[in-house]
């Protein structure tokens, strides 16, 4: 794949599909049920780059499953803010959760805490608004066979694939965007995409962990 040709990230962010785009509408007309439905489409992915991401000294602040459920959370409240028009649902809820692992690793590092875990109220008390739909989507996701073999052949990875992985394949950023987070050229992206993409296919990877498809 050439610069020239179109990045699948971009087509991916700017299309919401026809199903996705009723359930917003919906999501906005009809509260929390719809929203859980819109949410669950992307459940897994956000699970699965949670288990990836989160540092085991950052576990005391934040597991897998509380991000699930604190992202559902502050997306719910902020939901009138989502416009499909500047980007789809995926992206805007990884924005969110890049925040919500941000503060938690702000909370390990800091010398007030003392690496303890006990300034972690407010954040249970989120977490805790959470409905139980949700509670039990991210303990299924947790014991989900498929998605563990998926996160072990990811921890497999070189560590540049797997930054590129999470930041193109996983979160949706366009090939320039996981260029200058990676410090490479757009072209040396989509190069090493394309390698990457065939090893992804060959692994059988679960489709609803992607934002960019392998096939």
């Amino acid at each position: 794949m050439t610069s020239s040709e179109p990045d699948a990230g971009e087509t991916a962010r700017s299309l919401c599909g026809e199903a996705t785009e009723r359930i917003v509408l919906a999501a906005r007309e009809g509260g929390s049920e719809s929203f859980g439905i819109l949410y669950e489409r992307i459940a897994p992915a956000l699970h699965t780059w949670a288990e990836i991401r989160i540092r085991p000294h950052v576990r005391a602040w934040l597991e897998p499953g509380d991000l699930v459920q604190e992202v559902w959370c502050r997306a719910l409240r902020s939901f009138d803010d989502f416009d499909a028009a500047s980007g789809n649902f995926r992206y805007w809820v990884f924005r969110i959760a890049k925040h919500v692992l941000l503060e938690a690793v702000r909370r390990a590092g800091s010398p007030a805490a003392g690496g303890a875990a006990g300034g972690t109220t407010e954040r249970q008390s989120a977490i805790g608004q959470a409905p139980d739909v949700v509670t039990g989507v991210s303990r299924r996701l947790a014991r989900q066979e498929e998605l563990g073999r998926f996160r072990a052949w990811v921890g497999a990875l070189e560590r540049e694939e797997r930054e590129l992985l999470l930041h193109h394949g996983m979160e949706g950023l366009t090939h320039a965007e996981t260029a200058d987070r990676m410090g490479l050229s757009a072209d040396a992206v989509a190069k090493r995409w394309q390698r990457l993409r065939t090893r992804l296919g060959d692994s059988q990877v679960p489709r609803d962990v992607l934002a960019v498809l392998v096939d």
